[in-house]
């Protein structure tokens, strides 16, 4: 028959620390929204809790890499001993066509939501013809 042991609460949080040093963090693939129109593609990426410092934008070889961590911030001597929440890590990446200019990126965080916008090359936009009456 086994025996019911109790475990203080330092010692489950002493437990807790062991384990997160040798866990493996699986990085969450944040949901995201695309729009193509004539100027070009806007990605929306939910990536909350992530901070600007926090957050990596970058192009490698015409793929788009979206990388950023939220991280729980505690107040100074505070330990969590349980939290739902824990620390995220967002990662995300797209193949980008020859068609886009990846040099005129930009990018915007907001309440986070990041939002990146890639033009299209100018001479593969849209454009109008004037028709002149001979």
């Amino acid at each position: 028959m086994a025996t019911r042991s109790e475990i203080s609460p330092k010692a489950a949080a002493a437990s807790a620390r062991e384990r997160r040093g040798t866990a493996v963090e699986t990085p969450i693939r944040p949901a995201v929204d695309i729009r193509e129109d004539g100027e070009g593609i806007t990605v929306c990426a939910d990536m909350p809790g992530v901070s600007k410092e926090r957050l990596e934008l970058r192009v490698e070889a015409n793929t788009l890499i979206l990388e950023g961590s939220a991280r729980l911030e505690l107040p100074e001597n505070a330990e969590a001993l349980y939290a739902d929440v824990r620390s995220s890590t967002y990662r995300r990446t797209f193949a980008l066509s020859g068609e886009l200019e990846t040099d005129k990126i930009e990018a915007n965080l907001k309440d986070g939501v990041l939002t990146v916008h890639i033009p299209k090359r100018r001479e593969l936009r849209p454009r109008k013809i004037d028709v002149r009456a001979a």
